[in-house]
């Protein structure tokens, strides 16, 4: 016996197809956070030189840490339909995987109307590309990704974990 699937729509058009901001004003304020994860993979030396702060620009999980929580804040006005959140939190972990790879983690928190989980998700993806930006002089070869979501709380819809 199958289950009944709710039904499944894009939020961010109207009836007639045309975008819009979709309207939160009667949702409950509740506690949300998002947990967002991605990767940057570099050649074994770019890694070394990270790991040793011999990058010219300076050290560059630290300046790519500032970058994240920089653009978690300013996420509403990066993304045309994402809504302005004011954020209680946000807190961005890198460290290396292996020789090759620097893993980005970023948490986000807010009481708010609806969730955060592009705020934590912009956050992994700008400080992947600090990341780039400060060592494309010394490998071209970097790449981004992927970058997914994690984990969601909070909200109408429920929480959300990815399966692994």
């Amino acid at each position: 016996m199958s289950q009944e699937q709710p039904e499944q729509r894009l939020t961010h058009f109207d009836d007639q197809g045309g975008s819009r901001m979709v309207d939160v004003s009667g949702k409950p304020v509740t506690v949300r956070t998002a947990r967002a994860r991605g990767t940057v993979r570099l050649k074994p030396e770019t890694v070394r030189l990270i790991r040793d702060r011999q990058i010219t620009k300076g050290d560059v999980l630290e300046v790519a840490r500032l970058a994240g929580i920089m653009a978690a804040k300013r996420t509403g006005e990066l993304i045309p339909l994402c809504h302005p959140l004011s954020l209680d939190s946000v807190q961005l972990a890198l460290g290396f995987a292996d020789d090759r790879t620097v893993l980005i983690e970023a948490c986000v928190k807010t009481s708010a109307r609806t969730g955060v989980e592009m705020e934590a998700l912009t956050a992994v993806a700008i400080a992947g590309l600090t990341v780039y930006d400060m060592c494309k002089a010394v490998d071209r070869t970097i790449e981004i990704g992927p970058i997914y979501l994690v984990e969601k709380t909070g909200g109408t819809r429920g929480d959300f974990r990815r399966d692994r």
